[in-house]
Parts: C-alpha cells; sequence; structure tokens
C-alpha cells in the first residue's frame, strides 16, 4: 500500500472516530454569541453597569429636597407635692400627661457651593465608567474564547499527527513481524518496532486528554451546564491575518484601548473629588418648612387638653469658617490624588504602547517563521514518502526510518505552535486596538 493511500485511509478512520458520539460543532461567532448570553463574568459586570447607571439621578446628586412625614407619641407620668407661701401645702399623685405630634417637614438645600452639580457630573463620570469596565470584560471574553477556540485547532489537528504517527508505527509493525515470520528480519527489529508503535499509542492517548481538556474549557467560557456534551470547532486549520499594520493599531490604540478609556475618566472624577470637597469653602443656602399637628392631654390643672395646627418655615444662611484645617488638608490630598491618576494615566499608556511594540514584533516573527516552517514540512513529508518506500524494500534501517517520521511530526508540531502563537498576537493586538469586537 502506498504511504498516501495509508495516509488517507487512517484520516478517514480518525475522522469517524471523533465524529461519533454527535459531536456539535459551533463557529468562533456562535460560541461568542452563546457566551454573551450565559457566561456569568459577563453577567456580573453587566449588573455592576446597570448600578452605575442606576446611580445618575438628579435626586443622589441633591437637587431635589428632602420630604419627611413624621408622627410621635410621648407620656409621662409624675408625682408632685408643693409648698405654698401662707403655709400650705398640695400634692398630686400619679398625674399621666401626653403629647402627640404629627407633621410633614421639608428641607431643601438651595445652595452649597456647586456640589450638587459637581455631585451629578460625577456621577456620569462613573457610569462611563461602568460601561467601558463591561466593555473591558466583553473584549476579555472574546479574547480569551478565541484563544481556546484556535487551541483547540492547534490541539485537533496535533491529534490527527499523532494518528497518522501511529497508523506509520503500526504499519511498520507489521512490515517488521512478516518479515520475522518469514525468516527476512530479525526478532529484535520486530520488538523494537512494538516499542514504537506503543510509545506513539501512548501520546496518541494522551493528546485525547489535552483536547477534551479544551472542550470542557470552551464549555466554561459559554456558561454551558452539562460538561458531558462534546463540542468542537467547526472550523480545522488556524488562518492569521497577515495584513496588520503597526502605525494603524497604533493609532486605534490610542484612540479607543479601553483600559486607556477607563484610566482618562478616573482622572476626570478626581477632578470632580476636588471640587466637591471645594464647595465647602462656598457659603450655603438652606430651605426648611413644616406643617404639624400637636394635641396635649392633661390631668391635672386648669386644661384637659391642647391642640395645635400651624406652619413653620425658616431660611438658613452660613458658611464655614473654621474646621481644624481639614478642608486644606483634604484639597491638599486631593490634589495630589490628580496628579497619581495623571500618573496612572501616563503609565497605562506606556505599558500599552510596549505592549503593542513587543507583540507585533511578536508577530511579525511569527509570519516569517511560518513561511519557513510550510517549506520544512513539504520538505519532512516528502521525506517521509522516500524513507517509508526505502524502508518497504529493505533499503533503510528501522532507527533511520524512525528519525524520519521524528522529524515529520516535530516539524508538523512547530507548524502548529507557530500558527498558534501567530494567531495568539493577532487576537491580542485587535483586543488592544480595541478592535477585537471583528470576530463577533
Amino acid at each position: 500500500m502506498k504511504l498516501h493511500q495509508l495516509l488517507l485511509l487512517n484520516l478517514i478512520i480518525l475522522t469517524n472516530i471523533i465524529d461519533v458520539g454527535g459531536q456539535e460543532k459551533y463557529k468562533l461567532s456562535e460560541f461568542i454569541s452563546e457566551g454573551l448570553e450565559k457566561n456569568y463574568s459577563l453577567k456580573i459586570a453587566r449588573n455592576r453597569q446597570e448600578v452605575a447607571e442606576n446611580n445618575v439621578t438628579h435626586g443622589n446628586a441633591g437637587f431635589f429636597p428632602v420630604l419627611d412625614l413624621s408622627t410621635r407619641h410621648t407620656g409621662n407620668v409624675t408625682s408632685t407635692r408643693q409648698s405654698f407661701a401662707d403655709g400650705g401645702t398640695g400634692s398630686s399623685t400619679g398625674i399621666y400627661n401626653t403629647t402627640t405630634n404629627a407633621g410633614l417637614d421639608l428641607r431643601w438645600n438651595l445652595f452649597s457651593g456647586f456640589r450638587v452639580q459637581a455631585t451629578y457630573s460625577r456621577l456620569e463620570e462613573l457610569r462611563s465608567q461602568g460601561e467601558l469596565s463591561t466593555r473591558l470584560s466583553l473584549e476579555q471574553f472574546i479574547a480569551q474564547t478565541a484563544s481556546e477556540y484556535y487551541n483547540y485547532i492547534q490541539q485537533s489537528r496535533q491529534l490527527n499527527n499523532l494518528e497518522y504517527s501511529v497508523s506509520l508505527s503500526r504499519e511498520r509493525y507489521r512490515i517488521d513481524q512478516e518479515r520475522y515470520q518469514i525468516g527476512a528480519g530479525s526478532r529484535l527489529q520486530m520488538l523494537q518496532s512494538r516499542v514504537f508503535l506503543n510509545a506513539d499509542s501512548s501520546r496518541f492517548a494522551r493528546q485525547h486528554e489535552v483536547l477534551r481538556a479544551s472542550q470542557i474549557r470552551l464549555n466554561e467560557l459559554i456558561g454551558a451546564d452539562d460538561f458531558e456534551v462534546l463540542i468542537g470547532a467547526a472550523d480545522t486549520s488556524i488562518i492569521v491575518n497577515k495584513e496588520l499594520d503597526f502605525e494603524d493599531l497604533r493609532y486605534l490604540t490610542l484612540e479607543q484601548n479601553t483600559s486607556l478609556l477607563i484610566s482618562s475618566i478616573s482622572q476626570a472624577i478626581s477632578e470632580y473629588d476636588r471640587k466637591i470637597i471645594g464647595s465647602r469653602s462656598y457659603p450655603y443656602v438652606t430651605a426648611n418648612t413644616g406643617y404639624g399637628y400637636t394635641i396635649n392631654t392633661f390631668q391635672a390643672g386648669s386644661l384637659n387638653h391642647q391642640q395645635s395646627l400651624g406652619m413653620n418655615y425658616g431660611l438658613t444662611v452660613g458658611i464655614n469658617l473654621f474646621d481644624g484645617f481639614n478642608r486644606r488638608r483634604e484639597m491638599a490630598n486631593a490634589t495630589i490624588e490628580i496628579e497619581n491618576r495623571e500618573l496612572s494615566y501616563q503609565q497605562v499608556r506606556q505599558e500599552i504602547n510596549a505592549d503593542l511594540t513587543t507583540i507585533f514584533r511578536a508577530y511579525e516573527n511569527n509570519l516569517r517563521l511560518l513561511e519557513m516552517e510550510y517549506e520544512n514540512l513539504e520538505t519532512a513529508r516528502e521525506n517521509m514518502e522516500i524513507a517509508f518506500e526505502r524502508y518497504m524494500l529493505g533499503a533503510l534501517s528501522g532507527i533511520e526510518l524512525r528519525e524520519v517520521q521524528v522529524s515529520l511530526l516535530e516539524a508538523e508540531e512547530r507548524l502548529l505552535s507557530i500558527q498558534y502563537q501567530a494567531k495568539l498576537a493577532e487576537i491580542s493586538l485587535l483586543q488592544i486596538s480595541g478592535r477585537i469586537m471583528e470576530y463577533i
């Protein structure tokens, strides 16, 4: 049997083995869509964003007055003893008096040094920060899913390569066994072939575990409940985008990198924090009014009970003249915090630029290596064809055949590894530059 015919036969067998059990196969976009609905980390991020959105109200900032309705009932029991100027005395025991009141009280902070306006603007920035945090979680999820998706393809193809290696070792063992049986080969050669077959079969079995672990990880990312369900990637090869341009990526990174945008918003929030502290240096104006009803009952004296119903109002204007230098201390700390946020922004910008440059250089290098490894793989395959034909003719030793076989497997592994590393670099570059949504 020709080597290419053997390859085709084993590929058909392997495909049938993998497809047993009705394995589901998803495209990358389908994995992402499924995860967008079920992934727990994304659900938590969305809930936090909703909290930030709910907080953006004029009432939370202090624009509106506060209206309270209250009621209260009190009583007291007293005993008194009196001595009069004319020498007489008087006493009373167990006198029970009560007071019941109810009323509406309204308080409105009319002016507090623009604190209310600064607080509302701060809440808006926190909402924007919440939206960006959700976006960051989404980008991380897409990057993780894409990385695992292509890892699954890499491990699946590695399983194919190992299956092919097992088929070669099995065919070699068959040939050596037949030669030994007819006296044309040695028992040592046959036993050595069996050792190689067992070693390749063991590695093939371990690769099944690696592939299964990748399937479980994909299930976890999309929020699946049943980890026993077999899932796989619809794609069978890793296609790397070779058209990424460094200057375009750098421009997009500085404009729309999510971490950089979050850091920029943190700067704005620290500015509003300082304004809120500074508002305490201004005068404040507070209005209050109320409407109440009171009834008193008496068990002694000339009155049995007394009722009152009425309205009260007031206007307070004031300014804090001295608070133990706390305001000055807080302003100094707020100024330092603004400087820290600026330094943090510059640090994030520097780190992102460094990551972009490093990853892009790795991306370029992997693209160069890909061309080389494609050529190496073609050469290794041709060598395998020639070596196997010569081995069947008895013109090549078993050790030499094994070396050629290992060289082919290593060439396939190197190509898969470089393809995957190049794809990871592509994913990272799209994530840094804010283009990761292209995978949806």
